[in-house]
């Protein structure tokens, strides 16, 4: 029985010395992470997609065969930034809904500290260039910094707080500044992430520290967006079908010894129809979706490679550790918006990949991101290191499997740094992984039992065995469905051996129930991504307005001079209130408004609205509830006079018969005076 140490999650520390003594120089360390790419799409883990750069950077360090994300963007991005797992840091799903529990917030927690907060307190620069997506979309809409990079330890940040952008036109981040982006055709993201990151090594005082850079492509992200140059060197390429890549990337796994000759391949995922059972006309989309989705991984690429030169222009190569990994497995997601539909790569198109070529970039792995089967958290890992690793280990590859969670200990191992038991007044959860150093040397790192859930999708990992549960979107937990499989034997999660070996995976499965218990997840809510978003706007209203204007909408038009702030000196209720200063009405009726959508969920609601107001002067305002989109289907229309005394407005039992979006409105009233609202709540029953 191993039970004594299948708990060590709770303090544990990084695994070996530490890897510089006082005569030493810390190292500079920069952590790669691309976003939504497969397993087997770069070159060195068998794709044919051209990644030079990154295979230069594999030939000359280490690769493992076996690295775990946490299957989805915020969950990976949280346990790798803070070397927790993500419900320990608040980010148990996505940052789109709070779920009213701790590990489900939706956003970085007091209790944790990022890499960037701990190697500050070693004397490192810390910049970060790409996305973050570890702060809530209502507090990124409101303009909430509390979570952003520069507040969570970045001295210097470029890029987006939120999750997915426009890669021609968008809006990033200059530190807590929001930019707009050239409208010139001069922009691409996926370079200006890489422009800037090599712009902070350019200008490094590299005499007075070293630097700690965290540089997050959002390639290869939906939505498909690539240069034209780019996608023609893969349209010919992707003519050959999934089908055919798909057994050329595994023959090539297996020549390179990233998989053994007993490996089988995962049968083509039934979802997926043969390629030659196509039409000419849907081979030609298939074709142009991956060769765009392949020019995103080739662009990112290039800009790998001008990083790489800027490091030894700088004389910094040898000494600085590049750690390079994926968020989560193959992207399966059915995405298709914008303009136009055409699959073209240009910024008025909105198109994913789909299920079919995510399929080929599992290879040769069964499920998708969001699952905790093998497609859905293995992650290439390529680190390079000529200062620290050994060279007799150049090209070859690392058997111990890892965890996103080691990244923090390996880069306080790498430091010197002191992992903290307190940060700005707030007990700090012990870091989870342990330090990769070991492997540099072709040593062990011992990593103990690794736990896994995502939208009640679970898995365990203990040596070569591993149970994972496959749970439906919409679907019930069912604990029958956990499976049993020697990761030794058969790599690819193909032969269930729960029957073999009964006790094997009830002991397996009560260290996951301990694990989830002492953490708090709970695998029940398996809502699909709109689902919990709209029950979190219906059920979460932001109506003191903590997160200022975070998910309300704010209309101002047809010459109107009205302008809509958060006062925290005027309150009402709690630390921040509406004010809407009213210098001239605009010529139409509903030309300056406020409004909360919501989804009723149901037909045949009942809804309850109430809030608190008051003016400068008396006046009036409209208070509508009304149908999204439609403004003469009212369920409720009041005219409501505000005055300098404080006065509570309460409607109840507001009928609203038909299921869908509907909204609270708040539309201005007469010009020359100032108003106030406050602790809006919203019940639908």
């Amino acid at each position: 029985m191993k039970v004594s140490r299948k708990f060590s999650y709770l303090g544990l520390a990084f695994a070996g010395a530490s890897a510089i003594s006082n005569a030493q120089e810390k190292p500079n360390i920069i952590v790669i992470l691309a976003d939504d790419m497969g397993y087997s799409d770069l070159g060195c883990y068998g794709g044919e997609v051209e990644t030079p750069n990154l295979d230069k950077l594999a030939e000359d360090g280490i690769r493992y065969r076996q690295f775990y994300n946490s299957a989805r963007s915020c969950p990976s991005r949280a346990a790798l930034m803070t070397g927790l797992y993500p419900h320990q840091a608040g980010m148990g799903w996505m940052a789109a809904a709070n779920l009213q529990r701790p590990p489900y917030q939706g956003f970085l927690n007091n209790e944790c500290v990022t890499i960037a907060e701990v190697l500050r307190t070693a004397g490192y620069k810390t910049y970060m260039s790409g996305k973050w997506h570890l702060s809530s979309d209502r507090q990124n809409e409101g303009a909430v910094m509390d979570n952003w990079p520069n507040q969570r330890g970045f001295d210097k940040f470029y890029g987006i707080v939120g999750g997915a952008a426009n890669y021609f036109e968008t809006v990033v981040n200059i530190n807590n500044k929001r930019v707009e982006t050239p409208k010139d055709g001069s922009f691409y993201f996926t370079h200006a992430i890489s422009d800037n990151a090599i712009n902070y090594i350019d200008k490094h005082n590299f005499s007075e520290s070293p630097f700690f850079l965290y540089l997050a492509y959002n390639a290869p992200h939906w939505p498909l967006h690539a240069l034209e140059k780019d996608i023609e060197k893969y349209v010919q390429r992707y003519k050959a079908g999934w089908d055919q890549l798909r057994a050329e990337r595994f023959e090539r796994q297996q020549k390179m010894g990233l998989f053994g000759s007993d490996a089988v391949l995962s049968p083509r995922d039934q979802a997926v129809e043969a390629w030659d059972k196509l039409t000419p006309e849907q081979q030609h989309e298939f074709t142009m979706r991956m060769a765009i989705y392949a020019a995103q991984i080739d662009a990112m690429d290039q800009g790998i490679g001008r990083l790489v030169e800027k490091l030894k222009e700088k004389g910094q190569s040898d000494n600085t550790i590049i750690m390079f990994m994926a968020d989560n497995g193959a992207c399966a997601e059915f995405i298709s918006g914008g303009k136009r539909k055409a699959v073209d790569g240009k910024q008025d198109t909105y198109e994913s990949y789909r299920i079919n070529w995510a399929n080929l970039s599992s290879t040769p792995y069964r499920e998708y991101k969001h699952y905790t089967n093998e497609g859905g958290i293995a992650s290439p890992l390529i680190v390079h290191y000529p200062a620290g690793i050994d060279k007799k280990l150049n090209r070859s590859f690392v058997n111990e499997y890892g965890h996103f969670t080691d990244i923090m200990a390996t880069c306080v191992d790498l430091s010197g740094a002191e992992y903290p038991k307190n940060y700005k007044g707030h007990q700090i959860t012990p870091m989870q992984g342990v330090s990769l150093v070991p492997n540099f040397k072709g040593g062990t790192t011992n990593r103990d039992i690794t736990f896994w859930e995502h939208e009640a999708n679970i898995a365990v990992r203990d040596g070569k065995w591993k149970i994972v549960s496959k749970t439906d979107e919409g679907t019930r937990y069912d604990e029958s469905s956990v499976k049993l499989y020697d990761m030794e034997a058969d790599p690819t999660e193909m032969t269930d051996l729960s029957g073999k070996f009964p006790e094997r995976r009830a002991r397996m499965y009560e260290w996951w129930k301990q694990w989830a218990d002492r953490i708090g997840v709970t695998p029940m809510d398996t809502r699909g991504y709109g689902q919990r978003q709209q029950a979190y706007k219906r059920d979460d209203i932001n109506g003191e307005f903590d997160d200022n204007f975070g998910d309300w909408n704010i209309v101002t038009k047809d010459g109107a001079d009205v302008r809509f702030s958060i006062d925290t000196v005027n309150t009402i209720s709690g630390r921040k209130t509406a004010r809407i200063d009213i210098k001239k009405k605009g010529r139409k009726p509903n030309s300056s408004l406020m409004k909360w959508v919501f989804n009723t969920g149901k037909e045949n609601a009942v809804a309850t609205v109430s809030f608190k107001g008051r003016s400068d002067k008396t006046s009036t305002i409209f208070f509508r509830v009304e149908e999204a989109g439609n403004q003469a289907a009212k369920a409720l229309d009041k005219e409501i006079t505000l005055t300098k005394e404080l006065q509570t407005f309460d409607f109840k039992d507001i009928p609203i018969p038909d299921k869908g979006r509907y909204q609270i409105v708040f539309y201005v009233g007469a010009s020359g005076n100032t108003s106030w609202i406050d602790d809006v709540r919203l019940i639908v029953k």
